[in-house]
């Protein structure tokens, strides 16, 4: 299997798992952000697709931290008590690790690429699915200690990971 179909299957991989978890969840917020996170890992599936006749312009178009900030600011405000189940928190630690071997895969890659133009859009998917452990990690403290998690705001606020159109 070449590096384009190996790549292809992690991103697969990724969008039905967040897809399942979409599913599993009642929270609509993180049903709300786990959709985005899928849907992200379904066009860096159509990037990695058109690698293998052209380089892609652009990774993705969505500012995922941006989006994920708002949804958790609106979750502050709400007056709901959160109850998530145990095994929740796993699968969010799972996805964790899933978004880490994606950006050590595609650095790893990056670095054997032969043409510079494939070897900077692998480094763009790497950047990406780092945002996407970033907030993975956050996702994952906010199911283990909801209330404290949205109590402190500097938790969410992605300010320091600067975010923009690849």
């Amino acid at each position: 299997m070449g590096i384009f179909e190996f790549a292809m299957e992690k991103e697969k991989f990724s969008e039905e798992y967040y897809r399942d978890l979409a599913n599993r969840t009642n929270h609509v917020g993180l049903k709300n952000i786990l959709t985005m996170l899928a849907d992200e890992e379904a066009k860096h599936y159509q990037a990695i697709e058109r690698m293998k006749t052209e380089t892609p312009k652009q990774v993705t178009d969505v500012p995922v931290l941006q989006r994920a900030r708002e949804v958790f600011e609106k979750m502050r405000g709400l007056p709901k008590k959160f109850n998530f189940r145990v095994s929740e928190a796993g699968l969010y630690r799972k996805a964790c690790q899933i978004e880490e071997q994606s950006k050590k895969f595609y650095l790893e890659k990056a670095k054997e690429a032969q043409d510079p133009d494939q070897g900077r859009v692998l480094r763009l998917l790497a950047q990406e699915e780092d945002k996407h452990l970033l907030l993975m990690e956050n996702i994952y403290s906010f199911v283990s200690k909801p209330e404290s998690f949205l109590e402190n705001a500097e938790m969410y606020h992605f300010d320091d990971y600067v975010e923009g159109v690849l």
